[in-house]
């Protein structure tokens, strides 16, 4: 699974600070604490119809996470939100659309890691792209990477943060292998998620997905767990083993990147028979029906 470059992104107009520019001409500060050292928080949004699924929540996960990492001064949800509005309209955008958001700690008057030398900040970038969810909805394959997923006393995944090496490093293992993508365990051996998605199986009629632990609390995993609950799909959260995913009888994955997909194999096993399971369908419909009727209007 490799995207590919989509020419109606040629000459997106990009949001840096404020400032709408010509993605050729976009800069950043080698000063800014996003070079410096990935000291960064990040959200990916998708636009449907003109409204952002789920803006609120990941608002809140975006001001969380940079609470945490103590950031001086956080954009309000209406600053950040007509930034958004600013962007899209100067793209003409509408539909099938993915937003990157980022927000940094800001420009240094020098380099070092100490935020004390932050004194210009925050800084908040827009990237929005034409780009269709990135999977193969006929199904995805999966190989487990030796690299895992660090403890939450290491680098909690509760800080939605742009320190990405761990998933990019796992990309590679799966890359290698020709698989779509790569399973990370948690430091226990547990499954925690991909490296770009959570994880779901179906075993016995019922759906379960590692606990967040070791991983970002999904937004996407989050709405397809109160819609399986509203369609009266048993659910549980908890530790699974890689042996339990082999033999599940269906599996997925979600992202806002990719939405819900299903998976066909992992580690060279075939999940079910091979193909989208019914149950999978089932949500990824309901899914579908979510995103095309809720969200924040911002055009």
């Amino acid at each position: 699974m490799l995207q590919l470059f989509d020419e109606r992104n040629r000459d997106l107009i990009v949001n840096v600070g404020g400032r709408l520019t010509h993605r050729d001409q976009a800069a950043v500060s080698p000063f800014d604490s996003v070079v410096q050292g990935g000291d960064a928080v990040w959200e990916g949004l998708r636009l449907y119809g003109g409204r952002i699924f789920r803006l609120d929540e990941h608002l809140a996960r975006l001001r969380a996470s940079a609470r945490a990492l103590a950031f001086g001064r956080i954009p309000s949800d209406e600053e950040i939100t007509e930034q958004i509005r600013r962007t899209l309209a100067a793209n003409g955008m509408r539909d099938g659309v993915h937003i990157r958001l980022t927000l940094s700690r800001g420009i240094k008057i020098t380099s070092g890691m100490d935020p004390r030398l932050n004194q210009a900040g925050p800084t908040l970038i827009v990237l929005a792209e034409w780009k269709d969810p990135v999977y193969d909805a006929a199904g995805i394959t999966l190989v487990t990477a030796s690299v895992r997923r660090p403890a939450p006393d290491c680098l909690d995944p509760k800080i939605h943060h742009n320190n990405l090496l761990p998933s990019i490093l796992a990309k590679i293992e799966a890359n290698v292998a020709g698989a779509d993508d790569a399973v990370m365990l948690d430091p226990r051996g547990f499954i925690a998620e991909t490296n770009a998605t959570h994880i779901f199986m179906v075993t016995g009629g019922t759906l379960a997905t590692p606990t967040t632990v070791s991983c970002p609390a999904g937004i996407t995993r989050a709405a397809v767990l109160e819609l399986a609950a509203s369609a009266g799909i048993a659910c549980e959260t908890g530790d699974y083993t890689l042996p339990q995913l082999y033999t599940a009888g269906e599996a997925f994955v979600t992202g806002t990147m990719g939405g819900l997909v299903p998976v066909v194999s992992v580690d060279g096993r075939a999940i079910g028979d091979g193909a989208p399971g019914p149950l999978t369908k089932r949500l990824a419909a309901r899914f579908a029906d979510l995103t095309a009727t809720t969200g924040i209007p911002v055009t």
